[in-house]
């Protein structure tokens, strides 16, 4: 099997003259989290996630990240010279390459063309598919989990995140989970107001609990338990860790807390999956 069947094939495109307002609302609107941006020609020329849009727009900073994002060419945010893999690649060559490049998609070509996109997940689906009994859970988690507390300032959440290049955070009281925050609730935070295109010191958050998109005016009011997800999806140690990935596909998640005996030992990500591909 290679890239070429398990891949997307449906890529969501945009030029290089458009502006980030036009890659918000395709995300936004299809549910993707990455656009590629391509030349005049139709040729590759980037990439922008909707991570690289929340970090590369704070307020703070030259003076053009304070425009409407309207007027914000995307060229200022994308990842200039995508990594790509050819579509006659093993799944295997495309887990090492992202995980040696630490990047959740590839581009696809064939030949000098776009065929297509794999991302993580793509991986992780071949993964439930192919990889049933080869390890446990135990096997690929990470042991070393960053936590906060329910009382833990959202200031002290996004910091531990991006101290630690993670995007999820364990919260737990007394060696339990109690909830987990990922950057998925911190969708498109801290920059400018999506519809006025001005500064201001809100954050928008929203959180799986309520389904409620949420705003407030300052990130000091908030803590971890205010955005917190409660109803935390955890999986056991001795688990196999198709189960693992079959729960995130079900789920739309990226990581699973491991719970043994009611205690936290670990986390497993999309990330530590896809490093088990054979």
């Amino acid at each position: 099997m290679n890239v070429g069947s398990i891949m997307t094939d449906e890529v969501f495109v945009m030029e290089d003259t458009q502006q980030v307002a036009y890659a918000r609302n395709l995300m936004l609107r299809h549910g993707i989290s990455r656009v590629v941006v391509v030349d005049s020609e139709g040729k590759p020329a980037g990439i922008v996630t909707e991570t690289d849009i929340t970090r590369k727009l704070r307020i703070d900073g030259p003076a053009w990240k304070r425009r409407p994002i309207d007027k914000i060419s995307i060229r200022r945010v994308m990842n200039e010279n995508p990594i790509s893999v050819d579509i006659n690649a093993t799944p295997r060559e495309a887990a090492d390459l992202m995980l040696k490049k630490k990047i959740g998609s590839l581009l696809v070509m064939e030949g000098e063309e776009l065929a297509g996109i794999i991302t993580k997940r793509d991986l992780l689906r071949f993964f439930k598919d192919r990889c049933a009994g080869r390890w446990k859970v135990e096997d690929l988690m990470t042991r070393d989990v960053k936590t906060v507390t329910a009382n833990h300032t959202l200031a002290h959440v996004i910091d531990v995140m991006e101290e630690n290049g993670i995007s999820r955070v364990v919260v737990t009281g007394n060696g339990a989970v109690e909830g987990i925050i990922t950057s998925e609730n911190l969708s498109f935070a801290t920059f400018e107001d999506p519809e006025r295109g001005i500064p201001v010191e809100r954050v928008y958050f929203i959180s799986r609990a309520s389904e409620e998109k949420r705003r407030a005016r300052t990130i000091a009011m908030l803590t971890a338990g205010d955005i917190m997800t409660e109803d935390v999806i955890t999986v056991e140690p001795s688990a196999d860790a198709s189960e693992a990935a079959s729960v995130m596909l079900d789920n739309g998640i990226s990581g699973l807390p491991v719970v043994e005996d009611d205690e936290l030992v670990g986390i497993i990500t999309k990330t530590d999956i896809i490093s088990g591909i054979q």
